[in-house]
């Protein structure tokens, strides 16, 4: 299975992912991509700010791709996460799935994009017009 985990401090490249999941045996690719709304819970948003740790991130991230990969019949697994400043519209995270089947492919995206929300240490602060508030990754 290819696999790759990355964190970046500057915009994703959603070709690029794709390109990275895609050879003759997939079938089928799930993506995955996570952009930065405009509000939460009717407060517009005017930024997000995400922080990371990185080393056990990108271990955890390998993890929960491993296994999607044991779970499933998998070609390929890419998982590009954000830090920094992001701006609404930016995407903050891509998860791509090849495989041979869609179902497999898009089982497992599922899985890592719930699992790599629950687990992986990665923040974000919600700047608001009126304040601010840290939050996990994905509440």
């Amino acid at each position: 299975m290819k696999l790759e985990i990355q964190i970046y401090d500057t915009p994703l490249d959603l070709t690029h992912c794709v390109r990275a999941v895609s050879d003759t045996g997939s079938g089928g690719i799930q993506i995955f991509i996570g952009n930065v709304r405009n509000q939460t819970a009717g407060k517009p948003v005017v930024r997000l700010e995400y922080e990371a740790y990185y080393s056990m991130a990108l271990r955890e991230m390998e993890k929960i791709a491993a296994e999607a990969g044991r779970r499933w019949e998998i070609t390929g697994v890419v998982v590009h996460h954000r830090t920094g400043v992001l701006g609404t519209g930016e995407t903050a995270v891509i998860v791509a799935v090849g495989a041979a089947h869609r179902h497999a492919a898009i089982e497992a995206c599922r899985y890592i994009i719930d699992t790599l929300k629950a687990t992986v240490p990665i923040w974000k602060k919600e700047v608001f017009e009126d304040g601010e508030v840290w939050v996990s990754a994905y509440p």
